[in-house]
């Protein structure tokens, strides 16, 4: 198995393409083509995780966080980031991130949080934007199901909860195929007029390419008319941070000592309490003080998430709890989840959780 392979189907879980803008997600550090020897997965690709690598003959290193995140001008050991990645060249070691493209995962950092807390229904709290398409395509009547089939086989037609969504009208087409056409109906020189359907479905925006690869096969015309428009819906499989509901509400000092007792935590940092118990819980891995006002939209009682400033516990206006339970320990169960993941992709190799420590805060 190569690097490239293991690449496709961590991207199968989360696509690079859903990743924030700002991110360096991917393969950072090594040749695709490279044969890999074993899998070590880490939150944080130190130097000490890199030594682990090559102790165990590990020579691919699947982190959430990116090593490489800022543009690296020189590498002369000069920092940490560089003495990792002189470490990793040096070894043939090759760096895998995986950052936000998890976070905005419906099944990734923030559902893996749920699980561990007993969070039910979990939704995605901020859905993201700008991801979903539609496309808009005319086929004659007799081909137009099996057409649609082949779309939703290629991953159109989902909405929220549901698949296999399409809108379709009837109406009547013409064309005229000019010399040197092949046409499926009609003949040359002649205006043809075809009873049609109009043929609507959304898909996701990294699907383009393979939706219109389905359509351009599986339809029978020489020259296919579609358009694809970008669509203002937020995409509710998609976002960060979710929000969802204790299976019986608690009083908010017990359910943050629950939280240190499930997620490790050593302290938590909160914001006023308030008379009122604890059942519709929002979390947000990392640093989420941005999500804040989306807490508070939803009417959620507290806010679990990491690396809040002084000014934003102002931001709880007596409206919801803000707990901080800092960024490693929020993240930490990313590692189990991508192991998980991994080993239930490829049974048959050897993949394996860094026992390396890389949290870089200590508590007194």
């Amino acid at each position: 198995m190569r690097i490239q392979d293991v690449a496709r189907i961590i991207e199968e879980l989360a696509p690079l393409a859903h990743a924030e803008d700002f991110d360096n997600v991917g393969l950072l550090v090594g040749n695709p083509q490279n044969e890999v020897t074993g899998i070590l997965v880490t939150l944080d690709t130190l130097e000490n995780v890199v030594d682990e690598a090559i102790e165990k003959g590990r020579n691919l290193i699947v982190s959430f966080h990116p090593i490489i995140f800022m543009g690296l001008k020189r590498l002369t050991g000069a920092n940490y980031v560089e003495r990792a990645v002189i470490k990793a060249i040096a070894n043939n070691i090759a760096i895998y991130s995986i950052h936000t493209a998890l976070d905005n995962n419906q099944f990734g950092v923030n559902r893996k949080i749920c699980e561990v807390l007993g969070i039910q229904n979990p939704e995605i709290l901020i859905p993201k934007k700008n991801t979903l398409k539609k496309l808009t395509t005319y086929a004659p009547q007799k081909d137009a199901e099996t057409l649609k089939q082949a779309l939703f086989n290629s991953g159109a037609g989902n909405i929220g909860k549901y698949s296999h969504c399409s809108f379709s009208t009837e109406g009547l087409g013409s064309f005229k195929a000019e010399e040197g056409a092949n046409p499926t109906l009609g003949e040359i020189g002649k205006t043809h007029f075809e009873n049609e359907v109009q043929i609507n479905v959304v898909f996701s925006f990294e699907k383009e390419n393979q939706v219109v690869k389905a359509l351009l096969e599986n339809h029978p015309y020489e020259e296919v008319a579609y358009e694809i428009y970008s669509m203002d819906n937020p995409n509710s499989k998609m976002g960060m941070g979710m929000v969802g509901n204790l299976k019986e509400e608690m009083d908010v000092d017990l359910f943050l000592s629950s939280v240190k007792q499930k997620m490790n935590v050593p302290s938590i940092r909160h914001s006023q309490f308030l008379k009122k118990k604890i059942k519709k819980v929002a979390v947000l891995g990392g640093s989420g003080g941005f999500a804040i006002g989306a807490a508070k939209k939803v009417k959620a009682d507290v806010f679990l998430t990491a690396d809040l400033k002084y000014h934003q516990f102002f931001e709880a206006e007596n409206q919801i709890v803000l707990a901080d339970i800092g960024h490693f320990e929020s993240e930490q169960f990313t590692k189990d989840l991508l192991v998980d993941y991994l080993k239930k992709k490829i049974p048959n190799f050897a993949v394996a959780l860094s026992e390396s420590i890389t949290n870089p805060i200590k508590y007194l």
